[in-house]
C-alpha cells in the first residue's frame, strides 16, 4: 500500500492537534497516532495494536505510514510487515488469568460493599460512643520550659576566644 504521510513541522509556538493536516497521522482517516518527530514515530510503533475498529487494510496504511516516518526521522524498525506488531494489545496474559482476576475483583467489591452497609441505627450508637469518649480525655497541657537567655556580647566573646585557640 502507498503511504500518504509527509513530513510537518511546525516551529514555534505549540499548536492543538485539529491543527495537523491529516498526512501527519499514521492512521489518517481517524486522525490517531500523528507523526511530528522520532518520538512520535516510535509511540505509534509501540501503539500500533492498542488502536481499535479499524479494518486492515487501514492498518497496513497506518504501517506504511509510520515506516515512511521512521525513515525520514531514522527510526529502526525490525519489523517487515503490520501483522508482526499484531492487531490486539499484548499485555503477556492468559484469558484464564483475565478470568481469574476478574472474579478475585469481584469478591473483593462484594465484600467491600457489605461492609461498608451499616444501617442508620449502628451510626448514632457509633457517634455516641465516640462523644463520650471524647469527653472523658483528659486535655493534654504543656508546662512552658524555661529558656536559657544570651545575650549578643557572650557568644561574641566565644567566637573571639575560638579564632585566638
Amino acid at each position: 500500500m502507498r503511504a500518504t504521510w509527509k513530513p510537518h513541522e511546525k516551529h514555534g509556538e505549540l499548536t492543538a492537534r485539529g491543527d495537523l493536516p491529516t498526512s501527519v497521522f499514521a492512521y489518517p482517516k481517524e486522525r490517531k497516532e500523528p507523526m511530528t518527530d522520532a518520538s512520535h514515530v516510535r509511540n505509534a510503533v509501540a501503539r500500533f495494536d492498542q488502536v481499535t475498529d479499524v479494518s486492515d487494510d487501514e492498518r497496513e496504511l497506518a504501517f506504511a505510514n509510520i515506516k515512511k516516518a521512521a525513515k525520514h526521522y531514522g527510526v529502526a524498525m525490525s519489523e517487515d510487515d503490520w501483522a508482526e506488531l499484531g492487531r490486539r494489545p499484548s499485555t503477556g496474559r492468559t484469558s484464564a488469568d483475565r478470568k481469574r482476576s476478574a472474579r478475585a475483583a469481584a469478591t473483593t467489591r462484594k465484600k467491600s460493599a457489605t461492609s461498608r452497609k451499616k444501617t442508620a441505627s449502628t451510626r448514632k450508637k457509633s457517634a455516641k460512643k465516640a462523644g463520650a469518649k471524647k469527653a472523658t480525655r483528659k486535655k493534654a497541657t504543656r508546662k512552658p520550659t524555661a529558656r536559657k537567655k544570651t545575650t549578643r556580647k557572650k557568644t561574641a566573646r566565644k567566637k573571639t576566644a575560638r579564632k585566638k585557640a
